[in-house]
């Protein structure tokens, strides 16, 4: 059975798109892959999704945006996605068990947050340790935090999260930033941010209390370890788009980022994008939702073989 949409992600840039092709009519299925519900299940109180005065949580607000679409007609299935065929209609998405065919395919699969890799930095994932400045900086108010990146992202976090914490301090391996001038310009000229130079990440303190306390470095040139007291650690070594499964078939930028037009569009016709998995710059899960949205409406216009913007009703006048 062809399906009239396939959305491959359930982050709110898949759940927001079920349920707009859901409601019309459309019965979506979505694949929720391995992550489901995305960054937001890494994360404890979310306080910048309107309508919630005083937050909500990550994990929460998931499971609504999922029984929301659900009760709407979406029809959401667990499956790992192998392999995806773009080439000729109806499009097919192959699973770990079987296949499914769509006239339409809605990809949001999101972006990782690379991370150290650290047992200690996992487990405090939500809880003292963060992937976004924007996201969580209001917490750490008049606190210490640690910064650990050296490229443009760890430098305007840096700067950013001044305005709220008491000191930043910025951990990079190396003994030069990768940042730009500007970038680099703006974190020097900063009182509120230090640097820790060649310095690699160990550890971070407390996993036992659930909450960060400290991060522990080791200087690659001396061999000295230390702690440094802090009660905030954001990694910011940037992002990875989870986009493995449509290269050589969908245009990306250099970074891997799949690449829209006017709206949602892929260079396929009938395959949109949408969320963290075309938007590098952004990256909040208000904007994923509306970008889902726009992909489920460009998709309905699709199916219904009505021009999807005013340029090309123009031309077909």
């Amino acid at each position: 059975m062809s399906r009239n949409v396939l959305i491959i992600g359930s982050g709110p840039a898949g759940l927001t798109a079920a349920l707009y092709a859901a409601r019309a009519n459309l019965k979506p299925l979505v694949i929720e892959g391995l992550e489901a519900g995305g960054q937001l299940m890494l994360t404890t109180l979310v306080e910048n999704w309107p309508g919630h005065r005083d937050g909500i949580m990550g994990p929460e607000l998931m499971t609504a945006m999922r029984e929301q679409a659900q009760r709407f007609g979406a029809e959401i299935i667990q499956g790992h996605v192998k392999a995806v065929d773009l080439q000729s209609q109806p499009f097919t998405v192959t699973l770990s068990d079987g296949s499914h065919e769509g006239r339409t395919v809605i990809i949001a699969t999101g972006a990782s947050a690379r991370l150290l890799g650290l047992p200690s930095e996992r487990a405090l994932i939500g809880h003292g340790v963060s992937t976004c400045a924007t996201c969580d900086g209001y917490f750490f108010r008049g606190k210490p935090i640690a910064v650990v990146g050296g490229g443009d992202s760890a430098m305007e976090e840096a700067t950013f999260l001044t305005r709220f914490a008491s000191h930043v301090t910025v951990i990079h391996r190396r003994d030069t930033l990768k940042a730009s001038k500007i970038m680099q310009d703006k974190a020097f000229a900063n009182p509120k941010i230090t640097f820790e130079w060649n310095a690699e990440v160990e550890s971070v303190d407390d996993t036992t209390k659930g909450e960060v306390t400290a991060i522990n470095i080791r200087n690659s040139q001396t061999g000295q370890a230390r702690a440094i007291p802090v009660e905030g650690v954001f990694i910011a070594i940037g992002h990875t788009p989870n986009t493995s499964l449509f290269k050589g078939q969908l245009e990306m930028d250099p970074n891997g980022y799949l690449i829209t037009h006017a709206g949602s569009r892929t260079t396929i016709p009938g395959v949109f994008a949408c969320g963290d998995v075309q938007d590098h710059v952004y990256r909040q899960a208000i904007t994923a939702a509306g970008s889902g949205c726009m992909a489920a409406i460009d998709a309905e216009k699709y199916i219904d073989g009505v021009p999807q913007h005013i340029g090309e009703a123009q031309a077909t006048a």
